[in-house]
């Protein structure tokens, strides 16, 4: 049997690196949080290379004083904590004082460190935890940390990293999220460079909304405020409309802190329940604040995620918190409405002597999908072919065309008769050549029949001894993934009449401008536009107009969580979302001949799984159904 014995202190170091230090993000989120906690009230946060040459954070706080710099940088050394009984009650964002020894242990790092109103300062330079000696320095009030190449002496953990761009992209959104948890602080963040995000630092959460979330998404925010039973709930949700595509617009805090809690999302989105289109998710930034007792945050190595005395409470204040904004602002549009036009002969005289518009035609007023919602299931079916119009105020009526004789105007009067001129025969004109006769070929039948469709979503199918229910999304998604695909010619474009600024997050802009490239090849035209926007002017053919910003919100997620290193795999995550958003819906009203046409790709066997690797149908043979009811 081995012998035990007590690691190292370098080697007890580099593990407790690797709970602490996951990525450079890891080593920018403990360093601000220390720069808030020693009361800064500005912080600079400077990246190379995805932060991986180097991170420099800078803030005007407190200070450390020179006698203590080296202490600092020893483990469960904190001035954050001192008894037992402070870990029942903990107000700052660091307290376990293991970020600095743990940060140190596996980069090369210098402080600059200088306390209010001393002469001087102090600097001390560490290389894998081995402090140098503390020596004075000119530097400003408050403290500046460089850490540079980090992980140099751990490559089983920098073979992990990721692209430089990826690893930026991961900070961008750590610090946005901090500046939205203390918009009293203001946070500038340099990324080779080049200023991505500057918070002013006002003690107005929309200032820092609108600074780390953009103009977009500020602009259709509803306020929060309340609570009860001792919990406090303030800040912004998106209004009903502008739900998003997924919930990475979703921040929540707790204390100041960052936190992940299911709860507190579920309690967000029921608040929603029957305000949200189906497939939205709302956005928001939103501070629980509690009594520090009824909170633990020591429960997860990250202290990301929380323990709550009364969850009970909690859900019940953010749930009817959100809700009474919500309802409050429907009551508030009602009040503002205009009164309705008056009809009649209260119509003014100026109304009246204004000439009268022409109706427009029933297929100029409508696009394609809204036409066949209105026809009932578009042209192929009966009502498509009984072209229905509506006017105000009448019930619907079929469209009948008229026959009308067409008269010339000379045989209103009689005409006196006309003797005829004798004239010679014509020679008969030669038979013209006669085409070969086009011959139709049999149409097989197919060997399935077309029973209708459930749910606006589910076609049923009937083949033989078997009922087939089909998800018609899944199945024309999987039609446009293997298309687009196998199809070497470049995708077709249309091209916007007026481009279109499409604002995202930083971490999201970043991956969408690192391929641009990708984006061009699949028939996107964009560029940069500075500030977490890109300019639009072309997209896919196949893309509604409308639903640009989301499909690039969902690509540029999906690249972050999967598709970084590889970009095969970035190209696979494109199809797969152009082909769901150009797809089909559940909940569309389809035509008849477009699903006569899914079934048969699906039942030849061409159309198995979705691109997701969901299966688009299900079978109910004829023993199953008569098991159900009792007859088998």
């Amino acid at each position: 049997m081995p012998h035990i014995q007590q690691l190292s202190p370098h080697v007890a170091d580099l593990i407790a690196a690797g709970e602490v230090v996951e990525r450079p993000a890891s080593v920018v989120k403990e360093l601000i949080e220390n720069a808030i906690d020693a009361g800064a009230s500005s912080v600079v946060v400077e990246l190379q290379n995805g932060g991986m040459s180097l991170i420099r954070v800078t803030d005007n706080g407190c200070g450390i004083a020179a006698e203590e710099l080296p202490t600092a940088f020893l483990r469960h050394a904190t001035s954050k904590l001192r008894s037992a009984e402070d870990l029942g009650a903990i107000g700052t964002l660091g307290f376990r004082g293991e970020a600095l020894a743990a940060i140190s242990s596996v980069s090369r790092l210098d402080v600059f460190t200088r306390q209010r109103g001393a002469a001087m300062g102090v600097s001390l330079h560490l290389e894998g935890g081995v402090p140098g000696p503390v020596e004075e320095a000119g530097c400003p009030e408050g403290t500046t940390f460089a850490v540079r190449d980090l992980f140099y002496n751990t490559p089983a953990r920098l073979k992990f990293m990721k692209t430089d761009s990826a690893e930026a992209s991961a900070a961008a959104g750590l610090i946005a999220q901090i500046a939205l948890s203390h918009p009293e602080v203001s946070i500038r963040y340099l990324r080779d460079g080049k200023e991505e995000l500057h918070t002013p630092g006002d003690n107005r959460l929309l200032s820092a909304i609108y600074a780390a979330r953009g103009r977009d998404f500020a602009l259709h925010l509803r306020e929060v405020r309340g609570g009860g039973e001792g919990i406090s709930v303030r800040g912004y949700v998106t209004e009903p409309l502008a739900g998003r595509g997924n919930r990475s617009m979703q921040t929540f805090f707790c204390c100041g802190r960052i936190i992940k809690s299911a709860l507190l999302t579920a309690a967000l989105e029921e608040a929603y329940a029957n305000r949200q289109m189906r497939g939205k998710y709302p956005g928001c930034v939103l501070h629980i604040d509690l009594p520090l007792h009824l909170v633990d945050v020591n429960v997860h190595p990250a202290k990301t995620v929380v323990k709550f005395v009364n969850e009970r409470a909690l859900f019940s204040a953010v749930h009817h918190t959100v809700q009474d904004a919500l309802d409050g602002d429907v009551e508030k549009k009602e009040a503002v409405l205009p009164p309705p036009p008056p009809v009649g002969n209260d119509v003014p005289p100026a109304r009246r002597e204004q000439k009268a518009v022409p109706k427009k035609d029933f297929y100029q007023s409508m696009d394609a999908k809204s036409f066949r919602e209105k026809a009932g299931g578009g042209m192929g079916s009966e009502m498509g072919r009984r072209l229905v119009f509506r006017d105000p105020g009448q019930q619907q009526r079929p469209y009948v065309p008229r026959q009308t004789e067409l008269v010339p105007p000379a045989a209103a009067v009689p005409a006196p008769k006309q003797e005829r001129a004798v004239t010679a025969p014509a020679e008969p004109k030669k038979p013209a050549p006669t085409e070969p006769e086009q011959v139709a070929l049999p149409v097989k039948p197919a060997p399935w029949r077309f029973a209708g469709e459930v749910l606006h979503t589910y076609i049923i199918a009937e083949d033989g001894d078997n009922v087939w229910l089909i998800d018609k999304h899944a199945a024309h998604e999987r039609i446009n993934f293997d298309r687009m695909r196998a199809n070497a010619e470049p995708v077709m474009r249309q091209q916007l009449l007026s481009p279109l600024t499409v604002e995202v997050p930083p971490e999201q802009y970043a991956v969408l401008l690192e391929n641009l490239p990708l984006l061009e090849e699949f028939g996107f035209e964009a560029e940069d536009f500075g500030s977490g926007c890109l300019v639009v002017r072309g997209i896919p053919s196949d893309l509604d107009p409308g639903r640009v910003r989301e499909t690039l919100e969902e690509l540029s997620g999906k690249i972050l969580t999967g598709g970084q290193a590889d970009p095969g795999a970035a190209r696979d995550i494109l199809l797969h979302t152009m082909a769901c958003k150009a797809a089909i819906k559940g909940g569309w009203t389809s035509d008849p001949a477009e699903l006569r046409v899914l079934i048969d790709k699906v039942q030849s066997g061409e159309v198995q799984y979705c691109p997701h690797g969901r299966p688009v149908k299900v079978k109910l043979s004829r023993y199953e159904i008569e098991k159900m009811f009792k007859r088998a």
